[in-house]
């Protein structure tokens, strides 16, 4: 039998017509230019970087490193931003000399790989504040996660795109702590100057995201528009709510909550217009998920698209095993904005009318939920009580008490105070009703290690809120 033969349609151009040169690239081995989902994963199997899960997902595998690593993040120090950063712990410096160094060993790196694969992407729902960003990276499955969890372009944008920042990311590269000035083989460098993050010596996915939304923490509040580790989400009158929360509080699951809109689970600024997402996608932790309690993100789960990092599959059937936490606690998902059938298109809703503080309050200090007054939401949004959750960076293996300034404290750049001030002023000036109110997402008595009590009685019950 004869078979039909349909015509191929003449593929646009994808490769933008600002090389990598800007990158400081030469590279010796085939560039892939903002390959698709599809190419993307095909070029991952075929390189062996992961498996398919039962329905299609991706999974790929992380260790050692399966949470962040903030003891390996530098900010180097160079007189345009010296007088801005907030140094400390947080923001630790690096010289320009030493970043020069890894810099180039960095590109060298990057030049002799067998395969690189570039992906151009925006960085803010709101054209007004939008980074234009530019990923580079050996691994197809990392560039997967990137164009799940930023703004793809369209494609006739593409030819013509012009990166105004870089994120160089070589996952294989080990960086020599005496002769680069890092603590360790790991690094997640920004240089604001350049424009420019390396990140290496990990594998973990996390840090590809985060290191953006510390570039955001940086250059939102130069224009006075407030950056927030936050979750949004709107009702049908318009009415946007703001939860506030570090990883594993509980963000996600209330922000998909299935009668509001979505309009992003994680990092979003609010501006003199309203609130937008710096996002295309969502990194939803998935221990112990079951499509009885969250049926919106366990559905992502089994779409092809997705990217599952760290979970175990069954050897036979290829199913993910949500409660196995053999190899972490913080087995995660990422997916774009879409999959989630009630998301908010364009990622951008009104002021507040709500703005919720979330806390993992594992040693029962606080009361499952208050409405705060002003002053009050200030001194709990700078305080940021809080325990940090198994997983999420390394070496956390049980809750840890910790207070994490403006719920976010290991991505801020300046002093809290200003993100404070800022908070303080837009729920002032820009909101004209304003519900204000602190919910322990996780609290339990003194004595206890771990148990969980509901926050919310209008919120379905999530993995974050519930008995593990």
């Amino acid at each position: 039998m004869a078979t039909e033969m349909k015509p191929q349609r003449k593929q646009m151009a994808r490769e933008s017509s600002i090389g990598l040169s800007k990158q400081g690239l030469n590279p010796r081995g085939d560039v892939h230019w903002n390959l698709i989902a599809p190419e993307l994963f095909q070029a991952a199997a075929r390189r062996n970087e992961g498996e398919f899960a039962d329905m299609g997902p991706f999974v790929a595998i992380t260790t050692p490193h399966t949470g962040r690593s903030p003891n390996d993040k530098f900010v180097v120090k160079e007189p345009s931003s010296e007088k801005d950063v907030d140094w400390g712990k947080v923001n630790q410096p690096l010289s320009v000399e030493k970043y020069q160094l890894l810099l180039d060993e960095v590109r060298k790196h990057l030049n002799e790989s067998s395969e690189l694969f570039v992906e151009d992407l925006y960085c803010g729902a709101d054209p007004s504040y939008r980074l234009s960003v530019r990923y580079v990276s050996p691994n197809a499955w990392h560039m997967a996660f990137v164009r799940n969890m930023f703004i793809r372009p369209e494609l006739s944008d593409l030819p013509t795109f012009d990166p105004n920042f870089t994120v160089l990311h070589a996952p294989e590269f080990q960086a020599d702590p005496t002769r680069h000035g890092t603590r360790s083989g790991t690094f997640i460098v920004l240089n604001i100057a350049e424009r420019t993050i390396l990140i290496g010596g990990t594998r973990y996915a996390g840090e590809l995201k985060k290191a953006m939304f510390t570039v955001m923490n940086y250059l939102l509040p130069k224009q006075n528009v407030l950056s927030m580790h936050c979750s949004a989400n709107v009702g049908k009158a318009g009415d946007t709510a703001l939860f506030f929360g570090l990883s594993g509080t509980g963000k996600t699951t209330l922000s998909a909550t299935p009668d509001r809109g979505l309009i992003g689970d994680d990092e979003h600024g609010w501006s003199e217009q309203g609130i937008f997402n710096f996002e295309g996608g969502c990194y939803a932790k998935v221990i112990n998920l079951s499509p009885e309690s969250e049926p919106d993100i366990y559905r992502t789960t089994q779409m092809f698209g997705t990217v599952l990092e760290n979970v175990v599959l069954d050897p036979a059937t290829k199913k993910v095993r949500f409660a196995d936490q053999s190899i972490t606690e913080n087995t995660r998902a990422s997916y774009p904005l879409n999959y989630i059938k009630h998301h908010v298109e364009g990622g951008r809703g009104g002021h507040p009318k709500n703005v919720v503080f979330l806390t993992a309050d594992a040693f029962g200090v606080l009361p499952p939920i208050a409405r705060l007054t002003p002053q009050q939401a200030m001194y709990y949004f700078l305080s940021g009580y809080t325990a940090k959750v198994a997983g999420t960076e390394r070496g956390v293996k049980e809750p840890q008490p910790t207070f994490s300034a403006c719920f976010g404290a290991a991505f801020l750049v300046w002093h809290a105070t200003k993100y404070a001030q800022m908070l303080g002023a837009s729920t002032k000036q820009k909101c004209g009703s304003l519900t204000l109110a602190g919910a322990a997402g996780r609290t339990a008595p003194a004595s206890a290690s771990i148990s969980s009590t509901h926050a919310r009685s209008c919120t379905p019950r999530s993995r974050a809120t519930s008995t593990r």
